[in-house]
């Protein structure tokens, strides 16, 4: 059964939304998308083009000499990867953590493998904290919202 997912950037200025049968991700290490996501590798949700809309349009950033990037001018937020000749490939990458609903997907597979990190793979026996158990992040998010800190 297909379902539609919806994301977009994290000041809301661009917005997306999706059909899709299967909730599934894959992390991508290549370095382009290392430096492109900030991290050590993207995690990615791989949509046909036919199937995906932008409700408010990206900026585009031209990250190789085959490929592009979606993203938000206003707060830098990534959006996604295709390459140039998407009605080819007929397929767009999205950023799992720009969907508004991220924990309904999981992950299936790495690309890009030749850059992969072993020891950032399997983190599960580091220490965990939740981001409203420091005094201090609840403590400044309060004074600047009013509010508790968001989830």
């Amino acid at each position: 059964m297909t379902q539609t997912y919806t994301g977009g950037c994290q000041c809301g200025r661009v917005r997306y939304r999706f059909a899709l049968a299967t909730p599934e991700a894959y992390f991508c290490h290549c370095r382009m998308c290392q430096r492109a996501t900030g991290g050590f590798a993207a995690a990615l949700v791989n949509v046909p083009s036919s199937g995906f809309e932008w409700l408010s349009p990206p900026d585009w950033y031209a990250s190789s000499p085959i490929a592009r990037r979606p993203f938000c001018a206003a707060c830098g937020t990534p959006l996604g990867f295709c390459y140039n000749d998407t009605e080819a490939d007929d397929a767009l990458d999205v950023t799992l953590g720009s969907l508004d609903d991220p924990a309904a997907f999981r992950p299936v597979g790495h690309f890009g493998v030749e850059s992969l990190m072993d020891p950032w793979l399997d983190t599960s026996t580091l220490p965990r904290k939740r981001s409203d158990d420091s005094a201090a992040l609840v403590t400044r998010w309060h004074t600047a919202t009013g509010r508790g800190v968001p989830e």
